[in-house]
């Protein structure tokens, strides 16, 4: 029998943190985040984006609890709300990158023996 606690802390996963993460311009955010807060304007910039567009990405995240926001005067700043989300996304490309190089190198290996 399948382990139900399992099953349902799989399900908040995916419904918190995978759809938060299902899009590429929202984990480029968080990796610009990593290195300190910014305004929605310096994410703008550095992801050379429309503001409306980085400000919709950011509502997901906040959303999906992996970013805070704090006002400041007339301006918002946001954060990461815990830097375990960077150390986790750098495993999977970790992963990615050893699964990319087991798949070059059998692409090699068939190549070579066509």
């Amino acid at each position: 029998m399948a382990d139900r606690p399992l099953i349902e802390e799989i399900s908040l996963l995916h419904a918190q943190m995978c759809r938060g993460l299902a899009d590429p311009t929202r984990i480029m955010i968080l990796y610009c985040l990593a290195d300190g807060p910014r305004y929605v304007t310096e994410l703008a910039e550095m992801l050379e984006m429309s503001q409306p567009a980085v400000s919709r990405h950011l509502k997901v995240l906040r959303e999906r609890g992996l970013v805070t926001a704090t006002r400041e005067g007339n301006n918002i700043y946001y954060s990461l709300r815990d830097r375990r989300v960077i150390a986790a996304l750098d495993l999977l490309r970790q992963v990615m990158k050893s699964v990319l190089a087991e798949q070059a190198e059998l692409a090699e290996a068939i190549a070579h023996k066509e």
